[in-house]
């Protein structure tokens, strides 16, 4: 799995470069069937991913969110070009590359990068998470602690609506937004806020397959939105990404409001 991770890496640092170059210039825009916005800087990374896999993996395919490449393969590379778009067209850098490989619906290989503070999130499965080569590890705050803090998302669209949940877990914790799931969950993967609430859209295995593995390596634990197992080369059924600790807890607040 090293080469494959190696492999991931490299186009992360590609994709940076691209996010960077691209970030503080006017932004040619598009916006998609959901209303959620698209970059030229998006489309040429996922462009960029799917040359490379075609060079050194020509039997694997892609999920890109921006394109795809379908081969008959149960190893399927799944890719955010950009995650937190939104963000990153208003020049706030807190948006993200996201890569995975997913093998049989299962990520093995998961690689997530901060250009903007040159922060590599690593991850192979069975061997822990890291970030720029020091192991990480999720915290251990519950519901009502100190410094307990959920992220959330919430937009026209989503297969959930997050308000009143929020409503429900503000009670207990702190609530941030950012604007990026991967981000978000990467603090989640490091021990900065305590869980992400992902209520799903199209392409969401791309926001997460990462970030689930990433996550559940540094100790945490990750669920569709109603505490359900998922395959992560497909469309999923949300996420819940938590420490761990609290994740029962969020789960019996979800399944009281989304009967």
């Amino acid at each position: 799995m090293n080469e494959y991770l190696e492999f991931a890496k490299e186009i992360a640092k590609t994709a940076g470069d691209i996010m960077l170059d691209y970030f503080s210039v006017s932004k040619k825009i598009k916006y998609k069937s959901d209303r959620t916005p698209v970059t030229l800087a998006d489309r040429k990374i996922n462009r960029y991913l799917i040359e490379q896999v075609k060079k050194k993996y020509p039997y694997h395919s892609v999920q890109g969110e921006e394109e795809s490449l379908k081969n008959v393969s149960d190893y399927v590379w799944v890719c955010d070009p950009i995650d937190g778009t939104g963000m990153y067209i208003k020049h706030v850098p807190i948006s993200v590359f996201s890569l995975a490989l997913v093998i049989d619906g299962e990520p093995v290989v998961g690689v997530i990068y901060d250009p903007y503070l040159d922060d590599m999130y690593t991850a192979v499965k069975g061997e822990g998470a890291y970030l720029n080569d020091k192991i990480i590890k999720v915290n251990d705050l519950d519901f009502k602690e100190l410094g307990a803090t959920i992220d959330y998302c919430m937009w026209n669209g989503a297969k959930f609506d997050t308000l009143e949940l929020i409503k429900e877990i503000r009670k207990d914790v702190k609530i941030s937004q950012i604007g990026s799931v991967a981000h978000a969950a990467m603090l989640v993967a490091r021990g900065a806020i305590c869980a992400e609430v992902f209520p799903g859209t199209v392409h969401g295995n791309c926001d997460t397959a990462a970030s689930k593995l990433i996550v559940e390596e540094a100790g945490g634990k990750v669920t569709d939105f109603l505490g359900n197992s998922q395959r992560y080369d497909r469309d999923i059924n949300g996420a819940l990404i938590t420490n761990g600790v609290i994740h029962e807890k969020l789960l019996e607040k979800v399944k009281k409001i989304y009967k």
